[in-house]
């Protein structure tokens, strides 16, 4: 019989808690790996699940080792079991098989505060899953998520190879993911073509209060600042207010629409080429901020601010594109705070 050590705990310190399910990044710049750095630089305590193990570097990936699902559910039994995450981030998932355990832990624990990056390939190209761990993703994962995090190419796959050249084509796919499976949905711009010198995230919400709750939909009063501005489209009256977020020449507006809503995230792009593992850091600062309590929208915002200081870092480690700098925080600015 294992001893019960929580009686002697009280009154100890105590951290908010983030399990990440991933895949391994032997080089160390994206999945568990990254995921594990930046819950570290957020402060949380990181725990994890490997979906797979890869060989790789800033080169590309040579070669991938999935575990077998039954591993991966006694992963996840032995991590929820003993300490619930206050917020999950879901990366690679490799094959159907290990898509049903996850589903099957989430539905046993009742996990909350689900973040999916839909990995389909990796920055150098390599395709993670099939056509039937897609379809099961997007049927059983994606309604079980608070957020799913695609980028344009993904998105694209998602809706079927749908291309997206447009801010409005944006609004469209995430509007088609939101409808579809009832997921929230942050569809990332970072790969677009159309908009040379920014960053332009789209966070579409499906009207769905189990993930978001009713509060994200009460009506907001006009802010009396400068910031606050007036546009129309042809169909009706749209305010766009600016929450003031001056730091790293971001700015946040919000649109509010008449039955759904969403909001451009619109960021700098910098020159960097060294991008290894940014969208997992991004859906893993997402949840961090979700487990720290924060809702839905405030999480991305503080997530987004801290993927531009990560890249902004300019960190040039490898020969190829290169890792983030995870501990910008700590390391580059003592004075930004999350």
């Amino acid at each position: 019989m294992k001893e019960d050590l929580s009686e002697n705990r009280q009154g100890r310190m105590t951290q908010k808690t983030v399990l990440t399910i991933a895949g391994s990044d032997s080089s160390g710049g994206a999945g568990i790996q990254a995921d594990l750095k930046t819950i570290e630089a957020h402060g949380l305590y990181g725990m994890s699940v490997i979906t797979a193990l890869t060989a790789q570097n800033t080169l590309g990936i040579t070669g991938i080792m999935p575990i077998n699902p039954e591993f991966v559910a006694k992963q996840l039994d032995a991590v929820c079991s003993d300490i619930l995450p206050d917020a999950v981030k879901i990366g690679m998932l490799p094959d159907a098989g290990v898509m049903s355990a996850v589903a099957d832990a989430i539905d046993k624990y009742e996990l909350k505060n689900v973040v999916l990056d839909p990995v389909l390939s990796s920055t150098s190209g390599t395709h993670f899953s099939g056509k039937e761990a897609l379809e099961y993703m997007k049927e059983e994962l994606f309604p079980r998520s608070m957020i799913i995090t695609p980028n344009i190419p993904e998105a694209e796959i998602l809706r079927r190879d749908k291309g997206i050249s447009s801010r409005e084509d944006m609004v469209e796919a995430a509007k088609y993911l939101a409808e579809r499976y009832g997921s929230n949905v942050l569809l990332k711009g970072g790969h677009s073509n159309f908009d040379n010198d920014i960053a332009a995230d789209l966070l579409y919400y499906v009207l769905d209060y189990d993930h978001i709750g009713p509060e994200m939909f009460k009506a907001t009063e006009p802010a009396s600042s400068d910031n606050t501005e007036t546009m129309y489209d042809s169909i009706r009256k749209v305010k766009v207010i600016s929450d003031g977020f001056a730091q790293n020449d971001f700015r946040f507006n919000e649109i509010r629409l008449e039955s759904k809503r969403y909001s451009w995230l619109i960021g700098k792009r910098f020159n960097n080429p060294n991008t290894h593992g940014t969208g997992c850091t991004f859906s893993s600062a997402i949840a961090c901020e979700l487990a720290k309590g924060l809702d839905l929208e405030q999480a991305v915002k503080e997530a987004k601010l801290y993927i531009g200081k990560c890249i902004e870092a300019g960190l040039n480690i490898g020969h190829g594109r290169g890792p983030l700098l995870h501990a910008v925080v700590s390391v580059t600015d003592k004075n930004f705070t999350l």
